[in-house]
């Protein structure tokens, strides 16, 4: 496929620390409607290259561009999750005080800006303007089956359906894009399950392209169109799972540790 039919292109990004370098000349692309993993040993630069993406690092080098147009390294986070991507963390970023249903609210507030002056100034429009915004959060709560915990403090509940709620509240953002940064990490067997699942339904029934880090390298392999390895910061392999499985240089870096 053409690069230039690419959602997102990262091209020749280096992200230095002083004088240690997290990202060394990265280049690979997403193409709308896949499933997208990075792959890499611990401290190869996973979370960095995806932390470029969603606009928390900015590069020295190199540029990041969506939708063709939209360089990210020159893009704030606020205009970044307008643009249509959202994402989720390695640990879990919630209002901890809040229910599930004002977390997933609260991720609206993308939306609800840009009808905020014809809402102050028309009450009716305001209303009708809310009862769109719960439409969208209520089928994402019945979608990911939280609507038993659709009051509960997130603070209270347990890990893994923490991690659903954020997942959640990604969706309620609406994006083309989707970045999950590690969605299985500390979860148990039946949690892992359920998550894939909602992964693939995302995928499949909504036609979210998916960026996906993880390490359970069995999932990565079953559910991925194309994987991209780092290590130490730059890319040692990219293609289809079965090449990647039979790459020696990615057998050493990864698939041999431990």
């Amino acid at each position: 496929m053409d690069r230039s039919a690419a959602i997102l292109s990262v091209e020749d990004v280096s992200l230095y620390f002083g004088a240690n370098a997290a990202l060394a000349g990265v280049s690979f692309d997403v193409h709308p409607g896949e499933i997208r993993a990075i792959i890499g040993p611990n401290g190869a630069g996973k979370t960095s290259i995806l932390n470029c993406i969603s606009g928390f690092y900015r590069p020295q080098k190199g540029r990041i561009l969506f939708k063709g147009q939209s360089d990210l390294t020159q893009t704030s986070t606020d205009a970044i999750a307008a643009l249509g991507l959202a994402r989720t963390f390695q640990n879990i970023a919630l209002y901890t005080g809040l229910s599930t249903l004002d977390n997933l609210m609260a991720a609206r507030h993308i939306h609800m800006k840009q009808n905020m002056l014809q809402s102050m100034l028309y009450w009716g429009a305001a209303q009708r303007e809310e009862v769109r915004h719960r439409q969208v959060v209520e089928e994402i709560i019945d979608f990911l089956e939280i609507a038993h915990i659709r009051k509960a403090v997130v603070g209270a509940l347990p890990y893994g359906l923490r991690k659903r709620v954020e997942l959640g509240r990604a969706l309620a953002m609406q994006p083309d894009l989707l970045l999950l940064d590690e969605p299985m990490a500390g979860m148990n067997l039946e949690e892992k399950e359920d998550m894939a699942r909602f992964i693939l339904d995302i995928y499949e029934r909504r036609g979210v392209t998916i960026v996906l880090i993880e390490h359970d390298m069995g999932l990565v392999m079953d559910i991925s169109d194309r994987v991209v390895v780092l290590d130490f910061g730059r890319v040692i392999a990219d293609g289809p799972p079965d090449a990647i499985k039979q790459d020696g240089k990615v057998i050493q870096a990864y698939l041999g540790e431990g």
